[in-house]
């Protein structure tokens, strides 16, 4: 297999940036735009082609897909330790190729019509260029230290994106505490990789050398087994337990979440672009990679990711149940699902007998599987509330209701999602969430129902949402003025590209899970790498259904109407618990 044409799916964006942002100001935004739209555009062509390529070779004689390195160059010699730069191939980096690509395109193609004549406009382009580059310089990564180098990188165009809107103090103020704390947990991250190549003298993914190295290329160097037993002792789970704490404040697990809600301060793609695609899920693909290492060397560590991600998981659900402000409810749920994906990596554990199968290790995949689902439909939302923004020019729920009768696109394709997120068969979100609960309830009961009940909170605060905007109490006042009306054709084609995934993929992997057919997930990305036909478990997909619906049905219950009269009575049953849900359990004055 030749992979050579893999480069141009960094050098691409690089050059678009470079190009925009160096002579940017001397083009029409129209040139501007087509520029970074066309490059994303053969990006995404070529990330298609790499996973067909990929997915469609030869496995290894244990039947799991093969590991390329098509380009491996030393950039910083030292000694017997040195800073290699190139571009990996295995089953989650060509499945984070696709997610990043697809969705990343979408934002660029749905910017033209959002965007349309604001006062820098050609910057807005070189960084999203930027922003691409970085992270999928980050999934190709060969080594640890190449991806710090481009976790960084995103963390730069993210402060860049965030902050695009300078003259708003808000904007600006968002931007620097994003960069902050991500700043401030990735020097754990630094400590972590330091020790560990001190103690490994590798910056190696795992220690086998299981990596098939393109033509002329030094093979990656393996550590050195002995140093490798002697450090595992205490070194290598601290060293990553350092690192996880990098992930936690990428990924905005708790009490390290605090820049994700104000990053909404950025325009509105751009929150589509961190929270669906790239930059949130940062962290736990950062654990997904390590994996290897975790299992062999920190299964009792995993256990921290665990409780921190359920913890997580439950406060920013809470938190999204109270929020007015739609971008703010999307903000959270991210939070949350994020942690449901690394609940999900945490509660892998070591079959029968300490045998990795893909059965015990059912959570990596389901993890995975979410990664992507979660993606589609949070774009797809993302990319629907900047429809919403557009049409009534406000973020907050006041200046919405009864808007189905002025965006029936935007309104079609935000239901499609709120029924996938709520975990409602036929859509994505129902196979990967029952997955990961299914993964749950192996590792502990209590963990299972703890999880079964934040996806209820989910239903019922993405259908509060629904209701809010497209339903409930028209604010005519506000419509007199200005009357809402369907956002052009560059915005709404992305919202139909993504509810078709997400209708298409929830389709075949729902038959496919209760008829036990092959070519769902399970046959492209495992812990082991080998095929697994996904199996649903009954009795967990019935049960969580069930409790999906019936959360659906109280949030229509209190919230469809023209007059809300049991929401009012809850607020003044309980104005200080909602009153600080609201204020996010002042996490921020705490801080």
């Amino acid at each position: 297999m030749d992979y050579s044409y893999s480069i141009f799916i960094l050098i691409l964006p690089a050059l678009s940036f470079l190009i925009l942002g160096l002579a940017g100001m001397k083009m029409s935004h129209k040139t501007a735009g087509l520029i970074g739209t066309t490059s994303l555009g053969i990006v995404t062509a070529l990330s298609y082609l790499t996973a067909f390529e990929y997915f469609t070779s030869a496995r290894n004689a244990a039947g799991a897909w093969q590991t390329f390195v098509p380009y491996n160059f030393t950039w910083l010699p030292m000694g017997n330790l040195h800073f290699d730069l190139g571009v990996l191939l295995d089953p989650i980096s060509v499945m984070m190729l696709i997610v990043i690509s697809t969705v990343s395109l979408m934002v660029h193609i749905y910017s033209f019509g959002y965007m349309h004549g604001e006062k820098g406009f050609q910057r807005y382009y070189a960084f999203l260029s930027l922003f691409s580059m970085s992270m999928l310089g980050l999934v190709l990564a060969t080594n640890i230290f190449q991806m710090y180098l481009f976790w960084e990188l995103v963390g730069v165009s993210s402060y860049l994106l965030i902050g695009f809107y300078y003259p708003l103090k808000a904007a600006v103020a968002a931007s620097k505490k994003a960069f902050i704390v991500t700043r401030f947990a990735d020097l754990f991250f630094l400590i972590g990789i330091l020790i560990f190549g001190y103690y490994t003298q590798s910056f190696s993914f795992s220690f086998a050398g299981d990596i098939v190295a393109g033509d002329g290329i030094a093979p990656l160097i393996t550590a050195d087994a002995t140093k490798a037993m002697a450090a595992g002792a205490f070194i290598l789970p601290t060293a990553l337990v350092l690192m996880f704490v990098g992930g936690a404040g990428k990924s905005a697990m708790f009490p390290l979440h605090i820049w994700l809600p104000d990053a909404m301060e950025g325009p509105t793609p751009v929150s589509a672009l961190i929270h669906a695609a790239t930059m949130v899920v940062a962290g736990v693909f950062q654990i997904a990679r390590m994996f290897p290492l975790w299992i062999e060397y920190a299964q009792p560590q995993l256990s921290i990711v665990v409780w921190i991600g359920v913890f997580t998981a439950f406060y920013a659900a809470a938190v999204a149940c109270a929020q007015s402000d739609i971008k703010r409810v999307l903000a959270f749920s991210t939070i949350s699902q994020i942690a449901f994906m690394m609940v999900a990596l945490g509660v892998c554990l070591p079959g029968e007998h300490g045998v990795f199968d893909n059965h015990s290790q059912l959570g990596y995949m389901a993890s995975m599987f979410h990664l992507f689902t979660h993606a589609m439909f949070k774009a797809c939302l993302f990319l629907g509330a900047g429809c919403i923004i557009h049409a009534v020019h406000s973020n907050e729920m006041a200046f919405m209701g009864g808007l189905r009768k002025y965006m029936p696109i935007t309104h079609i394709t935000f239901l499609v999602s709120c029924l996938a997120i709520a975990g409602i068969p036929f859509f994505s979100g129902f196979s990967s969430k029952d997955e990961i609960i299914t993964a749950c309830f192996a590792y502990s009961p209590v963990v299972g129902w703890i999880m079964t009940a934040i996806a209820a909170m989910t239903a019922f605060y993405m259908f509060r949402l629904y209701y809010g905007i497209f339903w409930g109490t028209e604010n005519k006042e506000a419509h007199a003025h200005h009357t809402p009306h369907e956002a052009p054709l560059s915005m709404t084609i992305p919202l139909i590209v993504l509810t078709v995934i997400t209708v298409g993929v929830g389709v075949y992997t729902t038959l496919g899970g209760f008829l036990g057919w092959g070519g769902s997930f399970g046959h492209f990305v495992t812990a082991s790498g080998t095929d697994y036909t996904i199996h649903f478990n009954t009795q967990i997909a019935i049960t969580s259904t069930v409790i999906a619906i019936l959360s659906i049905c109280l949030a229509t219950f209190i919230y469809k109407g023209e007059r809300q009269p049991v929401a009012d009575k809850l607020y003044k049953t309980f104005p200080r618990l909602h009153r600080a849900a609201y204020k996010r359990f002042y996490q921020d004055e705490i801080w």
